[in-house]
């Protein structure tokens, strides 16, 4: 058998890196020009033609947005072209946007499109972009006009088919496309100007403080740091303005004193409306190069909804002072009238500031958006905030199938209540009568294969691990992870029951993945193949189980370097092939890795789960700690009944389960407390039908509640042999006395201290070097706290201390919490014990410390 497994992993091996070395699509991550976002000429830098049939001359950028106007051979206009950046920034799934090209004729209908950079991850490696290409193709011949919606478009919209398996990607393009095509149209008068409500404000009878005005959000703070702009940390941010409406009489009397505000209002027409703006940090102007007579504040912008409004040289007044209490003192100020019919206090606004970012690396400039929004309180205004669709895509996304997400959320609840209920359920159950646990066990198979996995394409994924880590890290996304309601649902139980039960629910009940190779194990048995069937020999399932770590350990490494090369890496999971693109829409090297992995399956019970997985690696870390696991007997160190039986291989000789290798599929439970089945209960349920003697109930422990009540014993079993724990227990002195302060301050240092009496007894120079690393990993921290080190250095130093304490930690402190996190009981640390414990420890410390840096502007980047 030893010889084809390993032939069995060469194949996988070589059909990987053959899919890895399949060609990227030429538009992602693609170098765009430096100046493609400043440059006059825009068609000089990218290929408007393309978007745009039938052009010969294109003008330059003009208008606000910029757009460009398209020209035939006669200088007729036929149309405009625009660059999406340059009027949104709307993030697809990766959390970057789709810089994408627009054309669009000169009545609004749309022309051509052209995809010029993307960082989607599904379009690298999976779908081909040529997909992305021809959902862009249902545009053409539609009018900005219409409403256009991915999916089953409801009422008068036109209905446009989505990528499967991409989502959440062509939901943000439409978005962008739309926002797009409707900032152009409504500018040169395609579309008619934007019609909304005029505000009414209520008085609240009295002039509130500044306090106040911030409090309740009537004044809104901008802040940039020095960084977001490529500038090394300072003491002060790049650039930090207050601003806010002065229609609303209250607010206006109060930041400008009674009498200014009724003089500004007297000069003002009942479409025009009046803000402010000051500047209380930074040396940065916010009014820009065009400050000149007849120039335009080309920093500041004002977007509602499509509408964007600049201002010229006549809408800007000085102001002088502000007279409400508390007002902070400023630099630089300016109140700007805004003339637009379009504008309306009681709506959502957002501010933009445009500023130079420098690229570290090269020197080159480009122009960044940084935006605030705006909202007057609802007490402000008479009858309140008006409704207002915000156009946010994860809330479309939530709201496109919300049929199939309660169907996705009621079997989540109702696979973790049944699982709560596994002890009543493998009572009623037998070694030769299953059904009361593989009922529901079958059918959480068979939802997750065809309702999960081919159904609603929630099958989670490493990447997503890793892009939560780097999101946490970089740059933190909540909209990024609402995108997706289902996978989104998917983790927060995943995480929840991996720490209450360990990865086996989710591994062995519903990963779709997981439960088709259950699935296909099944038939082949009752195909006849079940004499092929068998498990590993132990002792290389012992070895080969340890691979999935390594791999694990290896994606996440390469992360940190790039995230992109670790996404290709990544395709060593097959589940893009199998269930988001499917197999027959890829290249033969992705079906063949699939195919190998399925025909192994056959023969060996979830190979991929027990050998390849990295997710499953990344879940079975946090296993360590699980609150609760399966129940065993002093009895089962010698007896070996569950350890023959059990698919997963996850007990050990000593009849102890590894709750990082179960996959709960509960046959142990079932022999638990069967008396025909479980040889302790056999025997005794025979001794007592010969003495004559009742069956009474099965208790906890597992045994035959006793006739005559005694009192409990203690085991005589040796700890190291006891299959009851993890591992023999530990009673660390120092540690002993639970929920009492002395505790608590002991759990503290034995978490950020790793040295110990019993390592400086017998590795003394492992101790002194831990000294000097923990030393250097703390001036790694100071030296980011005075700027003077990179955020990949900081936390290169961090990996690496880290790896140290786990050796540290094995030398003189081997033990581990188990069981509830608030409980005092300890066992001993194996080294995966370990790596779980300093790993998942260190992350909360470092992810504490990087992110205050990152919050105080800090950290370089």
């Amino acid at each position: 058998m030893t010889m084809p497994v390993m032939h069995f992993l060469a194949a996988l091996v070589a059909a990987f890196f053959l899919l890895t070395g399949t060609a990227r699509g030429q538009a992602y991550e693609a170098k765009l020009p430096d100046d493609l976002a400043s440059h006059p000429n825009l068609c000089e830098r990218v290929d408007c033609a393309a978007v745009f049939p039938g052009a010969t001359r294109f003008s330059a950028r003009k208008g606000q947005p910029p757009y460009v106007e398209a020209f035939d051979a006669q200088d007729q206009l036929l149309g405009y072209v625009m660059l999406s950046t340059d009027i949104t920034d709307t993030p697809a799934y990766s959390g970057k946007p789709v810089v994408t090209l627009i054309g669009m004729d000169k009545v609004g209908r749309f022309v051509g499109f052209k995809v010029l950079k993307h960082s989607e991850p599904i379009l690298l490696l999976g779908i081909p972009e040529s997909a992305l290409t021809q959902f862009h193709d249902q545009y053409k011949g539609h009018a900005v006009s219409e409403t256009l919606e991915v999916g089953g478009g409801g009422g008068n919209a036109t209905h446009l088919d989505a990528i499967s398996g991409a989502t959440v990607t062509v939901i943000a393009q439409n978005q962008v496309i739309t926002t797009s095509g409707q900032a152009v149209a409504a500018q040169v008068g395609i579309l008619p100007p934007t019609v909304r409500e005029p505000a009414r404000f209520k008085l609240a009878g009295k002039l509130p403080r500044w306090a106040d005005l911030v409090a309740e959000g009537a004044v809104q703070r901008l802040t940039v740091t020095p960084q977001q702009v490529g500038l090394p940390p300072g003491p002060e941010p790049f650039i930090e303005l207050w601003f806010g409406n002065l229609d609303h009489p209250e607010i206006g009397q109060a930041l400008l004193g009674k009498t200014n505000w009724e003089s500004l209002r007297s000069r003002l027409q009942p479409h025009e409306h009046a803000l402010f703006i000051i500047r209380t940090a930074g040396q940065e102007s916010f009014k820009g190069s065009g400050f000149v007579r007849g120039g335009i504040y080309d920093r500041i912008q004002i977007k509602q909804g499509r509408d964007l409004f600049t201002f010229r040289d006549t809408d800007y007044l000085n102001l002088y002072s502000l007279e409400a209490a508390g007002s902070p003192t400023y630099t630089e100020a300016a109140i700007f009238i805004l003339r637009s019919k379009a504008y309306s206090a009681a709506h959502p606004w957002k501010l933009n500031f445009l500023g130079n970012r420098v690229d570290r690396a090269t020197g080159q400039r480009s122009f960044a958006n940084f935006e605030q929004p705006y909202w007057l309180a609802d007490e402000r205004l008479d009858g309140g905030r008006p409704a207002v669709d915000e156009g946010h895509t994860w809330k479309k996304v939530w709201a496109a199938r919300p049929l199939a997400l309660a169907g996705f959320i009621v079997l989540l609840l109702a696979t973790a209540v049944v699982y709560w209920q596994r002890e009543r359920l493998t009572r009623l159950s037998t070694h030769k009568n299953k059904w009361p646990v593989n009922g529901f066990k079958y059918t959480a198979w068979a939802l997750s294969i065809f309702f999960v996995g081919f159904g609603v394409l929630a099958q989670p994924s490493i990447t997503q691990v890793l892009t939560w880590f780097h999101s946490l890290l970089f740059q933190w996304q909540w909209e990024l992870f609402l995108s997706d309601p289902f996978i989104f649902c998917f983790w927060v139980f995943i995480i929840l029951t991996t720490f209450i039960w360990g990865r086996g629910l989710f591994c062995g009940w519903l990963c779709p993945f997981g439960s088709l190779q259950e699935g296909l194990y099944k038939l082949a048995g009752l195909l006849g193949l079940k004499k092929l069937q068998r498990n590993l020999p132990k002792p290389l399932h012992d070895k080969l189980k340890n691979l999935k770590y390594w791999i694990f350990f290896g994606l996440f490494g390469v992360s940190l370097v790039s995230m992109t090369t670790a996404e290709v890496l990544a395709e060593i999971e097959p589940f893009k092939t199998t269930f988001l693109v499917g197999v027959l829409n890829r290249s033969w090297p992705y079906g063949l890795f699939v195919a190998a992995i399925l025909g192994v399956a056959l023969i060996v019970e979830r190979p991929y789960c027990k050998y390849l997985c990295p997710l499953g690696a990344s879940l079975a870390l946090p296993s360590t700690f699980r609150w609760f696991g399966l129940r065993r007997k002093a009895e089962c160190n010698t007896c070996k009944a569950c350890a023959k039986g059990c698919g997963s291989l996850a007990i050990d000789p000593a009849g102890r389960i590894d709750h990082r290798e179960c996959l709960h599929c509960l046959d142990c439970m079932v022999l638990y407390t069967d008396t025909h089945a479980c040889p302790p209960l056999a025997k005794e349920r025979k001794q007592r039908e010969r003495d004559g003697q009742p069956l009474t109930a099965i208790d906890r422990q597992g045994y035959f509640i006793p006739i005559i009540p005694v009192a409990t014993t203690a085991s005589t079993i040796a700890p190291e042999r006891d299959p009851r724990a993890a591992t023999p227990p530990v009673a660390p002195p120092h540690l002993a006395r639970e929920r009492s302060l002395a505790w608590l301050l002991a759990e503290a240092r034995h978490h950020l201290f790793p040295w110990s009496a019993k390592g400086w007894r017998t590795a003394k120079a492992w101790q002194v070097a831990g000294i000097g690393l923990a030393v250097a990993a703390t001036l790694a921290w100071v030296l980011a706290w005075n700027s003077r080190l990179s955020a990949a250095a900081v936390v290169g130093w961090w990996i690496g201390w880290s790896v140290y304490e786990v050796l540290l930690r094995k030398q003189g402190m081997s033990f581990v919490k188990d069981g509830p996190w608030w409980k005092a009981h300890y066992r001993q640390a194996g080294w995966m014990d370990m790596v779980a414990y300093v790993g998942f420890k260190n992350l909360l410390i470092g992810a504490v410390l990087y992110l205050g840096l990152q919050a105080l502007g800090r950290l370089l980047p």
